[in-house]
């Protein structure tokens, strides 16, 4: 096939899944690939509440006002939910599901709304696999979003049964990490 018989999408679905690291920073790269076109961009980031590389990056673009009108960067939910030593203490169950609920609101919201090009959700995988979202939650979300609007999904164990609902699916695969050798996560490389 020639390349003048290839065609263009309005937009597209970008899964960024798998037990590798890498996810969360390809979307900030995407993040800043939309941003450098002029769209408008939702970053909406599922489970983590802890101070991270991306949310210190993001809340320092928002500073300088040159995004404010074409970002907008929500984080939600409680911390790690059963995930042993590593789950957030002192926070129920319940309150895990509302607050992943609650973000998952604004991320359907927005990815409906038709008023971004890019709706991001960090994440959101892990509260679906988790059971804090349902696989339904999710596909309805895909499904469902502005037919302009692209819309990107990261995290872990993607349900491989909505993978028709995408166009573009990565799988980040760990080689090696050295949490494995019992090495706690690095400032700017893990978080």
């Amino acid at each position: 096939m020639a390349f003048e018989d290839y065609k263009t999408k309005d937009s597209v679905v970008l899964v960024y899944t798998g037990e590798g690291k890498g996810k969360t920073s390809a979307s900030v790269g995407l993040l800043a690939r939309a941003l450098g076109r002029d769209w408008k961009v939702s970053y909406v980031q599922f489970v983590k509440v802890w101070e991270t590389g991306e949310s210190k990056f993001i809340d320092k673009i928002l500073a300088t006002g040159a995004f404010n009108k074409t970002l907008k960067y929500y984080r939600g939910g409680k911390g790690f939910y059963n995930a042993g030593e590593l789950s957030a203490k002192d926070v129920s169950e319940a309150e895990h599901k509302k607050a992943a609920l609650d973000t998952y609101k604004r991320a359907y919201e927005d990815a409906t709304s038709g008023k971004f090009d890019l709706v991001i959700c960090d994440e959101i995988n892990n509260s679906v696999h988790d059971g804090l979202l349902t696989e339904h939650d999710l596909e309805n979300l895909l499904k469902n979003r502005n037919p302009k609007t692209s819309l990107c999904i990261t995290g872990r164990n993607f349900p491989k049964k909505l993978l028709k609902h995408t166009d573009i699916a990565t799988d980040m695969t760990k080689i090696k990490h050295h949490y494995d050798d019992k090495f706690l996560a690095n400032k700017g490389i893990d978080y």
